[in-house]
């Protein structure tokens, strides 16, 4: 799956909706629900700043990488 995005569970953690997030980060609701959803290509720092600003929380609270390869065992 390569780099998975955590936002929902971070704003679960952190009890804020969508559109209050979007007002404080200053984010559109799509934008905000493509990162949300996992949908998205890519974010640049800045947003990922606002985001770890907003929630209290630090990078690796929002991304996190999961390993697509298989192990087989011999």
């Amino acid at each position: 799956m390569g780099i998975v995005v955590n936002l929902d569970v971070m704003m679960s953690k952190r009890k804020i909706s969508l559109n209050e997030l979007s007002d404080r980060v200053g984010i559109t609701l799509a934008n905000l629900s493509i990162l949300k959803n996992n949908k998205a290509k890519a974010i640049r720092f800045s947003t990922l700043e606002l985001l770890c600003e907003a929630l209290d929380c630090n990078v690796c609270d929002i991304l996190d990488y999961e390993n697509n390869e298989r192990t087989t065992e011999k």
